[in-house]
C-alpha cells in the first residue's frame, strides 16, 4: 500500500524535518520539499498500520505543525 504525506512545518524548519525524515527510511520511500499548503510530501509504502505508525511517529516531532494523509485507493472505472 502506499500513501502521500503532505507535512506543514514550522517557519524555518524544513531542512531539519527533511534530515529526521530522510533517517526513516523503512517506511518513507521519497522526501520533497513541495511548494503550496505544504512544506514537505513524502510518499510512505507499508502495511496500512505501518503507515499509520509512522504518521502517528511524524506527529512527535516538534517542528511539525499538521500532516495530512492521502492513502491510495484502487478504482474498477469500468475501461
Amino acid at each position: 500500500m502506499r500513501a502521500l504525506c503532505l507535512i506543514t512545518v514550522k517557519p524555518g524548519k524544513v531542512d531539519n524535518v527533511v534530515q529526521i525524515l530522510k533517517k526513516k527510511r523503512k517506511i518513507i520511500k521519497d522526501v520533497m520539499v513541495v511548494t503550496g499548503r505544504a512544506d514537505i510530501s513524502t510518499i510512505l509504502r507499508g502495511s496500512i498500520d505501518e503507515i499509520n505508525q509512522m504518521v502517528i511517529d511524524l506527529k512527535k516531532i516538534k517542528e511539525i505543525v499538521t500532516t495530512e494523509t492521502l492513502i491510495e485507493v484502487e478504482v474498477d472505472l469500468g475501461w
